[in-house]
């Protein structure tokens, strides 16, 4: 075991949770059908989504923080194999991952969501919201990639806007509450 080094650090999860939040608000506005598939969504994947989070996960790695580091460094890598499994193909030449392929992907993440799910249960109730829409929501787009059924992937995106806005809501909370010493807005 290694002595404590006496240094602190800021709290990384406002950071990750906004980067996860924004990222997955832009997304499933998509999802529900408001714009196309663009840049900005890839980009948001690649640099907030993605790196942000890998880096508060690892931020919460030094403050021994086990469930803050997997979560945010398995979702900021989420992000990032969502954009290689979009753009690898168009720069490799190899064939996209089917839909059925794309459905498992989703399902893999929704077990683990899930399984994460329960962690929370120790945790806030921000968290418990955040973390159980998100479960529903892989499921959700899971079964829109078995089914083709495009009305679930309209709802899938409604539910995501709804998941990323609660990840946003408890960022925002947790700088507030640091700022002001109190709690101004619950968690």
């Amino acid at each position: 075991m290694t002595e404590p080094s006496g240094e602190s650090i800021a709290n990384p999860a406002p950071l990750g949770l906004m980067a996860f939040g924004m990222t997955t608000v832009l997304l499933n506005i998509h999802n529900a059908g408001f714009f196309e598939m663009n840049t900005m969504i890839l980009a948001m994947g690649v640099f907030y989504g993605g790196i942000a989070q890998v880096i508060a996960g690892i931020m919460e790695f030094k403050k021994n923080n086990t469930f803050g580091a997997t979560a945010f460094s398995s979702y900021g890598l989420f992000w990032l194999t969502l954009v290689a499994l979009i753009v690898f193909p168009k720069w490799t030449g190899v064939p996209a991952a089917s839909e059925t392929a794309m459905g498992w992907y989703l399902f893999a993440w929704g077990v683990f969501t899930g399984l994460m799910f329960i962690g929370t249960l120790k945790l806030t109730r921000n968290l418990q919201t955040v973390f159980l829409s998100l479960t529903i929501l892989f499921f959700l787009l899971a079964v829109r990639d078995w089914t083709g059924n495009a009305t679930i992937g309209l709802v899938a995106g409604w539910e995501g806007i709804f998941v990323g806005l609660s990840a946003m809501y408890g960022s925002i909370v947790q700088i507030w509450n640091e700022l002001y010493g109190r709690t101004v807005l619950p968690l």
